[in-house]
């Protein structure tokens, strides 16, 4: 039997908001270069997520070792970041991806 429960979106199951650190962190420098806690206000205002420094700082190291991203000179106590050439690329080709699926999947809801 199907639960006639209303839900507008996945929070009230607690699934969660969208979570992929690295891809958040480029999508955020993608309107310019920015420090970490700019980077945690702006990807939360951008989708919910509130990523914490652990994991921040993580994807930032990894992006920074697969040259996706770049230090800029540091700012007082803050270091900033900006995308490189091969960041936007990668950004434009991972949103490219998820447009496809997003794109499939609302087809298919439609199907029902």
């Amino acid at each position: 039997m199907r639960s006639t429960r209303h839900v507008a979106d996945g929070d009230s199951l607690k699934l969660g908001h969208y979570s992929d650190p690295p891809l958040l962190v480029l999508a955020s420098l993608a309107s310019g270069p920015k420090h970490g806690h700019a980077m945690v206000e702006d990807i939360e205002q951008m989708c919910g997520t509130r990523l914490g420094p652990g994991t921040l700082y993580g994807a930032i190291t990894r992006l920074e070792q697969l040259e996706l991203i770049e230090p800029l000179p540091q700012e007082e106590r803050r270091q900033p970041y900006r995308l490189t050439d091969l960041g936007l690329r990668v950004l434009r080709a991972r949103l490219a991806t998820l447009d496809r699926f997003v794109t499939a999947g609302l087809g298919r809801l439609e199907a029902l």
